[in-house]
């Protein structure tokens, strides 16, 4: 049987900062993941905040800069906000932070998963290279996205999600802002054009408890930017995905199991940023999961605290905004300007308890701070 003193599973930016963290602290890492190359598919809009350019460095990765973000209400009215941050090739992205892992010692491989977890004997079964291989570990980081298989064998729930579906298309214009589209055509969402030099990620997002149809709408938004110009006919690529928005788990780490990114439910409830949070989480996991080897007892904890510090506020806040917005969707107040200005990051009245009825004030963990602008964890990914 093969032992490491840390298993990740999953090796997206989460699952392999993780890796990385705890392999520079000297401790033996296996990695693994489903995908034959790590990064592909891309499931998403490949935009970074301005921080994170810092794991963007390697050529290949930054395809463009952008300045700001303009948002289109459903009347025509447009909010410009500033926005600065990067697009970026997402599939580099994740294949630069798995090459430094590696650099430090961790093992990764691909095409690989679990088919069996025993947490008590802490023994994950991988399929890897046609054979079912018990790996015997220390500490486990999930890292396997929002139908994480860690959790559903632990016995968790899963995690409320939304659908999201996208196109690669030319640009016919150069642009350096994102743009956004909020209306009742895309309920519980909203829909996105993301510019990559001369070309462009255009996608939307909806509950699927509200409709199950992405295809339609996206069709008809491809064809009107079509007809306007802005983008070509032909569609190079399609992907989309599942995005948790039900906010974090209620416990981030079970027994020797650590939770990060997507499948600790750090991705943005409204907005579907989730690369950022990703990275920090897995570089939290991989220094907690160090530390509890070198002997400190309350690195789980402390790991729990330091997200919750700097998430939970804006992941509980965009939670009730959800919730107080979905009695509303097919209903008239879908395609009212106001509705839309209380649901979204763009406009001072999402951050106004006033404008939310009926919605609980989020708990803060700093009830002496109060928040009118966007935290990190808003910030669309």
């Amino acid at each position: 049987m093969k032992t490491v003193d840390v298993l990740v599973v999953g090796l997206g930016p989460g699952g392999a900062s993780a890796a990385r963290r705890a392999a520079e602290a000297g401790h033996s890492v296996l990695g693994v993941d489903r995908r034959r190359v790590l990064g592909e598919p891309v499931q998403c809009a490949e935009f970074i905040p301005t921080p994170m350019g810092a794991y963007a460095r390697e050529a290949g990765i930054v395809e463009q800069g952008i300045t700001g973000m303009r948002t289109l209400l459903p009347s025509g009215t447009e909010q410009a906000s500033a926005f600065p941050g990067l697009m970026i090739n997402r599939a580099e992205f994740d294949r630069a932070i798995a090459r430094e892992a590696e650099r430090n010692g961790a093992e990764l491989w691909t095409a690989s998963r679990m088919t069996a977890l025993d947490p008590v004997a802490r023994v994950a079964t991988i399929r890897h290279q046609g054979s079912d291989l018990p790996i015997a570990y220390r500490v486990l980081v999930a890292a396997d996205g929002p139908h994480s298989t860690t959790a559903a064998r632990l016995g968790l729930p899963p995690l409320e999600t939304l659908l999201t579906r996208q196109y690669t298309v030319p640009l016919h214009q150069p642009l350096d802002d994102t743009v956004i589209w909020l209306s009742g055509e895309y309920p519980g969402g909203y829909a996105w054009l993301f510019p990559k030099g001369t070309t462009a990620n255009l996608g939307l997002g909806i509950d699927p408890r509200l409709s199950a149809d992405l295809k339609g709408p996206l069709e008809r938004l491809h064809r009107d930017l079509v007809a306007l110009g802005r983008v070509g006919p032909e569609v190079r690529q399609r992907t989309g995905g599942a995005i948790p928005i039900g906010g974090l788990r209620a416990r981030l780490h079970h027994g020797r199991a650590l939770f990060v990114g997507d499948a600790a439910g750090l991705t943005h409830p409204i907005t579907g940023a989730g690369i950022a949070a990703a990275v920090i989480s897995g570089e939290l996991a991989g220094r907690a999961a160090g530390d509890f080897l070198d002997g400190d007892t309350d690195a789980f904890d402390a790991y729990d605290e330091d997200l919750r510090d700097q998430f939970e506020v804006a992941l509980t806040r965009a939670v009730q905004r959800r919730q107080a917005l979905y009695p509303l969707w097919h209903t008239p107040a879908a395609d009212d300007d106001d509705t839309h200005r209380r649901g979204w990051v763009a406009f001072a009245d999402y951050f106004d308890p006033s404008r939310m009825p009926g919605a609980p004030t989020p708990r803060s963990l700093h009830p002496h701070r109060t928040q009118t602008a966007p935290q990190p964890a808003e910030v669309l990914t």
